[in-house]
């Protein structure tokens, strides 16, 4: 039997060394004009070129099967096609058509490398541009650009996601497919991810654990690394980013080559941040926070397979805005020396495809490393721990056809947390938690205009801690844990495409999320609160149901989409209205069957009487309650933005000119869960400007931005400075410098 396959294998590889594929082709526009740089990309094989002043391009040694390639030039429609190649050389020609609206892209976090269209579930993609984003000392916030996400936020440093009403460990936040594991479930805690060196950014509102298992409840963010250099050519950038409103500084540098075969890069970054002002002029003490970052990557592509290697090093220190630290610091500054938590992260993971014939195989792994420490005093340690998680999958692509694609997959992880050198709190206990699951996936089309997603998914999960203290001192007292869970979640959905400018999509998904090790088993202080879990949590299954449609034209586009996400036994954390003998409020982990309703909409108007002007607005709701009726902690209230942007590809001396007005206004939250309070309404105003210059042969890119342009003196519902009295960050003027640097080489990437 071994001999059998070994010789299967051997076959199948030397089928694949001697298949000889290459596609060409000429790319023109609607005029049948040639084009000039447009990019040619597989993102299969993490490989591509771009066409020459001819409009001809060439991709070379491409593996045996199906694979899609996306040609994309800025202005015009994106356009994918799918070639199915067994050794030849075949002839494809394009035409692409122009358009000043953003054209869909090809993503990745939905399971197929497929259109956004082409997916069952929306999944939006927000492009890290710095010409198009919001520049600002908070990464964070520049995710809440996408309607219906937001953020539960502590400052400029401290920030967590919010997809729908849900947050921390109701959603998964991904580092470029792996799953990030850095202390996700509390609010005071970081989103810990550094956003340079990172494309753009996949976000998929609503359950998820259908591909990613428990804790993708409420949706997924998927953070994906830029691509390679061209192919023969060392390339670079630097970034300065100057901050007004927190006296902060960014500085990122990042190198990267390629050959025909071998690619990688580094990239280093700090940034240093003093405590920030409140509208009005008032700092908020202890706000500061400083982060040091470090990435290195190398990989090997090539017909027989791709292979990728990635590491992260993040390590942040981060001011923990406090009655303490209110009450002892007297002078603004940006150094962390009390009342502060310590974050050092590594991760290390490895990618890899191979291409078997007409099938395909995802092998991935990754280990990270996460140690959290909370200290006091100067060199005083209140919490010490560290979080280690190794994960694994594979997934198997089986033969597809026009019409059909199906996924075979294997994932799991084995978690420790392990406290470190007998601090004063063991906030959790030392534990070990493994997770083992299968799933399959189907996707099929019906007479190329209705397209149906579905699958199924089984998980096995178990967690065990030790002992901590005894029963004779319950203050601290946890027993030893044992519990193991066992899990199906699936999906089923669908895409039509009435015509081509109209498309609706709807989708049912089940989902589950098991107790983590927080809600099990804390038993101790956490910042201005005792936290207490409860052994006896059960969980959390959700049933959703998503609705919506897509309609463009030319110069418009309108999306509108409405969910209903019934969960039983939701988690949250409550006050007890009890005290510890030091005067702390006790807050308890609970569950109670809740229900989430709400919807999105977009608008994008693009003038033809007004080439240069663009208008978008966009508008988010969603309502939380408990079966009781009380409301559920954490729900953003109803926003509203606008934005007026216009834009010149040239002005005088600079080039993609561009100046933006933007409005974002919160309503009135009164849906203030039993914690909370209620929360005024607010309107804000950003500006920003900026192009790109040209000094002898360097270009440089150049932004200028004020954000809360009139210091409105303003609290979000989901900041948790609320607990101190203080308001958000006032006015901010922002200034951000990009230096791109390299040899030149051919003009693949």
């Amino acid at each position: 039997m071994k001999s059998l396959i070994i010789i299967c294998v051997m076959a199948c590889s030397c089928h694949i060394l001697n298949a000889q594929n290459k596609v060409t082709g000429k790319i023109t526009d609607q005029d049948h004009l040639p084009l000039i740089g447009v990019a040619v990309f597989v993102p299969d094989m993490n490989k591509g070129t771009v066409s020459a002043p001819d409009g001809v391009y060439e991709l070379a040694n491409l593996p045996n099967g199906r694979i899609k390639i996306q040609f994309s030039l800025l202005g015009y429609t994106n356009r994918i096609e799918t070639i199915e190649f067994s050794g030849e050389t075949k002839d494809l020609n394009i035409q692409l058509t122009e358009t000043p609206i953003e054209a869909e892209e090809i993503v990745v976090s939905g399971g197929y490398n497929s259109t956004q269209h082409d997916n069952a579930v929306k999944i939006d993609v927000l492009k890290l541009n710095p010409f198009t984003i919001k520049s600002t000392p908070n990464f964070a916030e520049v995710l809440t650009q996408v309607p219906g996400v937001d953020m539960i936020s502590k400052g400029s440093g401290v920030s967590k996601p919010v997809i729908r009403g849900l947050s921390m460990n109701d959603i998964l936040v991904l580092n470029n497919g792996v799953r990030f594991e850095n202390y996700q479930y509390s609010s005071h805690h970081p989103l810990g991810i550094d956003e340079f060196g990172i494309d753009d950014v996949e976000i998929i509102k609503g359950p998820a654990s259908l591909l990613y298992g428990s804790d993708a409840i409420g949706g997924v963010i998927n953070f994906i690394k830029e691509r390679p250099a061209p192919v023969g050519s060392v390339v670079g950038d630097y970034n300065l980013q100057l901050f007004s409103n927190t006296l902060g500084m960014t500085n990122n540098v990042g190198v990267k080559g390629a050959s025909k075969k071998l690619f990688g890069g580094i990239r280093a970054g700090q940034k240093t941040n003093a405590d920030f002002l409140q509208g009005g002029g008032d700092f908020v003490p202890n706000s500061r926070f400083n982060e040091w970052s470090f990435k290195a990557n190398g990989g090997f592509t090539d017909k027989i397979g791709t292979f990728k290697i990635y590491y992260d090093y993040n390590r942040q220190k981060l001011g923990l805005v406090e009655d303490e630290a209110i009450d002892e610091i007297a002078d603004r500054g940006r150094k962390n020396t009390i009342f502060y938590q310590e974050l050092n992260t590594h991760l290390l993971s490895s990618q890899n495809k191979l291409y078997l014939g007409k099938f395909k195989l995802d092998v991935n792994s990754a280990f990270q490393n996460t140690e959290l420490a909370h200290l006091a005093e100067v060199n005083e340690y209140e919490i010490q721990m560290k979080l280690s998680t190794f994960t694994y999958e594979a997934k198997l692509h089986l033969p597809s056809k026009d019409n059909s694609e199906y996924i075979l997959g294997f994932q799991g992880f084995s978690q420790k947390n392990t406290n470190l050198n007998e601090r004063e709190t063991l906030l959790l206990p030392d534990a070990t938690t493994n997770n083992y699951s299968a799933f399959g996936l189907v996707q099929y089309s019906f007479a190329e205009k209705l397209k149906v997603q579905t699958g199924i998914r089984y998980d096995n999960k178990s967690i065990s801690t030790q002992l901590i203290g005894s029963p004779e001192e319950p203050l601290g007292y946890r027993p030893s844990l044992d519990k193991s869970y066992g899990s199906f979640s699936g999906s089923i959905g669908a895409t039509y495409n009435l015509s081509e400018e109209l498309l609706f999509r709807g989708n049912f998904a089940a989902a589950y999320r098991t107790p983590n090790l927080a809600e099990l088993n804390s038993n101790g202080q956490h910042e201005l609160r005792y936290e207490v879990g409860d052994q006896h949590l059960v969980p959390e299954n959700a049933y959703e149901t998503d609705l919506s449609l897509h309609y463009h034209k030319a110069n418009f586009t309108f999306d509108l989409a409405g969910f209903y996400n019934l969960i039983n036994n939701y988690i949250f954390i409550a006050p007890t209205g009890e005290t510890t003998a030091s005067g702390i409020d006790i807050y308890k982990y609970e569950q109670a069957n809740s229900a989430l309703i709400g919807g999105e909409a977009g608008l994008h108007i693009h003038p033809k009487s007004v080439e240069w002007l663009h208008f978008e607005t966009t508008f988010a709701s969603v309502a939380g309650k408990q079966e009781n009726g009380d409301y559920l902690p954490f729900v953003p209230a109803n926003k509203l933005r606008f934005e007026l942007r216009a834009e010149r590809e040239k002005l005088a001396f600079v080039r993609h000119a561009f100046i933006s007005v933007q409005t974002a206004k919160a309503f009135d939250q009164n849906r203030a869960a039993p914690d909370e309070t209620t929360t005024d309404g607010y309107t804000l105003v950003d500006l920003s400007l900026g192009g790109n210059l040209k000094f002898k042969n360097q270009d440089v890119a150049l932004s200028l931005g004020v954000s809360n342009l009139i210091d409105s003196q303003y609290i979000d519902h989901l900041s948790t400075l609320k607990e101190v009295g203080l308001l958000n960050p006032g006015r901010n003027i922002s200034l951000s410098l990009r230096v791109p640097f390299g040899t030149a080489g051919n003009r693949s990437f």
